[in-house]
């Protein structure tokens, strides 16, 4: 029982992970024709709290209720497996990605968030603000605005081989390399 906690703790390898990740499309599309997406429960869970928009006026328990399930399953899940199989060992970072953090300005700890921009000092800040709060924003209306987030288009989309999908993931790396090799360098330096 001790090995399988152990293997539990450990990251999981590629070749297990993504399966396991990929086995969600045939599920979902066998039992209704659902789709993998995080973003549009939060539009479910404003439908269901009442919000008084148009946007928000639909029977949320039949189109979303297995979709807020499916979001209070992902934090459970991750609760449980933080108190549970929390790893003692601390995470290997290479070296690399610390020298260019540190060359950023950011410092790196335990957390593996850099206090400079996840902290209330840190969000406070003009280059907080804009990576937090601007960055927030700009990622929940371009998941509105694709019509989905990046688990939606790129586990169910690129699975059924929709081309809008294709588009969207090369539309969210393009995004991300920007953001990483020309954003964040500018902002933190």
């Amino acid at each position: 029982m001790s090995e399988f906690v152990e293997l539990l703790r450990s990251p999981w390898p590629w070749y297990l992970a993504g399966p396991a990740i990929g086995a969600m499309v045939p599920l979902l599309l066998f039992t209704g024709g659902r789709r993998f997406g995080i973003s549009s429960s939060f539009r479910h869970l404003c439908a269901a709290t009442g919000v008084r928009a148009d946007y928000f006026r639909y029977d949320w328990r039949r189109e979303g209720g297995w979709n807020l399930l499916l979001v209070a399953g992902i934090v459970l899940g991750g609760a449980l497996a933080g108190m549970l199989l929390t790893d003692p060992n601390p995470v290997a970072i290479a070296e690399a990605t610390r020298a260019d953090l540190t060359a950023a300005g950011l410092t790196l700890d335990d957390r593996l968030a850099p206090r400079e921009i996840f902290s209330l000092a840190g969000l406070l800040t003009p280059a907080g603000f804009v990576a937090m709060i601007i960055g927030g924003f700009l990622v929940g209306f371009g998941a509105r605005w694709a019509g989905g987030c990046t688990s939606g288009h790129a586990i169910t989309g690129l699975a059924e081989l929709q081309r809008g999908s294709l588009i969207a993931v090369a539309g969210f790396f393009a995004g991300g390399l920007v953001t990483t090799y020309a954003i964040w360098p500018w902002l933190f330096s």
